[in-house]
């Protein structure tokens, strides 16, 4: 890797992180070895191919990854490609937690990006869940039911919008949680403004 490959907006993010530091400076070479373009997209080392999100790297408390946007796509001949949550539908995760591991998998990571950059130039999409198939909690079915307007106004968000709400009301636990946060929503949704928006 030569530092002309770096982007220097992105390196506070690999000297901020104290306690996955050197794991990451090792992927980050090892990505950048790779022929891709070094970005920052949420806050994170971002890398793509034509504008074209391939992976990132990012840390959290138990571990350090490599998430790789179309995830569900590659082959995993090694099995180690992980599932963040049963919520996300395409982006696959490969965890590390010492350098170590990483230099041991330096061959696999370089063949699993090539892969990744293979699947971007040929076009081919993930199938995604259809909004109809997330769970629909009946304190929100309730609403929908009552105010045609709020029916209305839900079903015209785009199918992103319609699932995070959808996700965002059935992980509380409680019919009361779940009432409140419907109730919080309602006039976002009214406005046509999504959950994250």
């Amino acid at each position: 890797m030569t530092k002309s490959n770096m982007n220097p907006k992105v390196n506070f993010y690999f000297n901020k992180s104290k306690k996955w530091q050197e794991e990451i400076e090792q992927l980050r070479t090892i990505v950048l070895n790779c022929g891709l373009t070094e970005e920052l997209k949420w806050g994170c080392p971002c890398y793509t191919l034509d504008g074209s999100n391939i992976l990132l790297i990012h840390v959290f408390k138990e571990y350090c990854a490599m998430l790789f946007f179309k995830g569900v796509l590659l082959k995993d001949p090694k099995g180690i490609l992980i599932q963040q949550t049963k919520n996300v539908q395409v982006a696959r995760q490969i965890r590390f937690t010492d350098v170590p591991e990483i230099v041991k998998l330096k061959a696999t990571l370089k063949s699993y990006i090539k892969e990744a950059i293979e699947v971007e130039k040929s076009g081919v999409q993930a199938e995604l869940k259809k909004t109809t198939e997330f769970t629909m909690p009946d304190e929100f079915k309730i609403q929908l039911d009552k105010k045609p307007a709020l029916k209305k106004a839900f079903y015209a968000l785009t199918p992103g919008r319609q699932r995070a709400y959808l996700l965002f009301f059935s992980s509380a636990k409680q019919s009361q949680t779940r009432e409140a946060r419907v109730e919080k929503s309602i006039p976002n949704i009214l406005k046509g403004i999504g959950l994250n928006d």
